[in-house]
């Protein structure tokens, strides 16, 4: 995708176990402005089927996911 988002706010989750890196975007999406985007950095494997799941229940979007080097990142929207 050579689409570039631009991050308003990044969260280095990496090295946290499931649930936290949920947890923690739950609790530091309140800190930016409906419309902005997290980048949020995660190396645990679960945070694939996590995000997508957090995300439909919260009202949010996930805009973009990249993998690369066991490092994931999700950039995710602010919607509600």
């Amino acid at each position: 995708m050579s689409e570039d988002l631009h991050a308003d706010k990044v969260m280095d989750l990496k090295g946290m176990p499931c649930p936290m890196p949920v947890v923690k975007v739950s609790q530091g999406i309140k800190q930016v402005d409906v419309g902005q985007i997290i980048e949020a950095i995660s190396t645990d494997p679960g945070a694939l089927t996590d995000f997508p799941a957090w995300a439909r229940t919260s009202g949010n979007e996930i805009m973009k996911t990249e993998q690369e080097d066991g490092v994931i990142k999700f950039y995710i929207k602010r919607v509600v």
